[in-house]
């Protein structure tokens, strides 16, 4: 039997501003079995999703009793070296708050390269290293790592931008969605839940049909997660083969759904 009745699938962008109507913002969602099909944004003079009004659009959603999976193709939480070296505890609420205090990319007119330049923020202060990777990016092999800007097929802008809007859902949900691994590995049943995906691990296995490189990342992420929601693999992939020192460092670092 299926655990969630919803998929949603995000197609991420750090460019610009919370307030920028962005291309690259794709959101694409599946009802059951019905095939996933994409979200537009609420009518206004914006022809793009914002990440502002994708942040409370989902909030809304989330708050409805519709049990809902959403896949966001961004990092959800930095690498334990990050948390060493700026000597935070190895929590992610902490960090989520400690990073949007530093990182207030969420705000007004911010650009994420406004903190980067030192502009607004103290980003100077809560800094990283390319180098630096997370458990699951160094298992998924081909993933960046967090902390490596300006390169194509960079996850860092999108990272650096999207962080702060997580702490806004979490805040918002009140209790009601599940942040996986953070809140837990089982997601209980009922639950919504927010999962970090990597798009590039299923895409090849869904034709393009036309679809822009970001729709076809969005649709991938809601189908697969239907499918394989009534297959089992999803159940599966939220039970990855870690060593009890590796299942808590994750619970730290964050997961990418799928990474074996």
């Amino acid at each position: 039997m299926a655990a969630f009745s919803r998929y949603i699938g995000i197609a991420y962008s750090g460019a610009e501003t919370p307030e920028s109507s962005l291309k690259g913002l794709r959101v694409y969602c599946a009802v059951g079995e019905s095939a996933a099909i994409e979200v537009a944004p609420p009518p206004s003079p914006r022809k793009y999703w914002t990440r502002r009004g994708i942040a409370h659009w989902l909030a809304e959603g989330l708050a409805e009793d519709v049990p809902t999976i959403v896949g966001i193709d961004h990092g959800f939480s930095f690498p334990l070296r990050y948390f060493e070296v700026h000597r935070l505890p190895p929590d992610w609420p902490t960090f989520l708050e400690d990073f949007q205090r530093h990182w207030p990319t969420d705000g007004a007119h911010i650009y994420v390269d406004f903190v980067r330049d030192g502009v607004v923020g103290n980003g100077a202060a809560r800094d990283g290293n390319a180098r630096w990777k997370r458990l699951t990016e160094e298992r998924a092999r081909s993933a960046k790592s967090v902390f490596h800007f300006d390169v194509q097929g960079q996850v860092a802008k999108a990272t650096h931008a999207g962080i702060p809007w997580l702490l806004y859902l979490k805040r918002q949900s009140h209790g009601r969605t599940h942040f996986w691994p953070f809140d837990g590995w089982q997601i209980p049943p009922g639950k919504s839940a927010v999962v970090e995906v990597y798009p590039a691990l299923w895409k090849h296995a869904y034709p393009v049909a036309g679809r822009t490189a970001d729709q076809h990342d969005a649709f991938t992420v809601a189908t697969w997660l239907g499918e394989a929601d009534r297959s089992g693999r999803l159940s599966r992939a939220l039970e990855p083969s870690l060593t009890p020192p590796q299942r808590t460092l994750a619970g730290v670092e964050g997961w990418i759904l799928g990474v074996a």
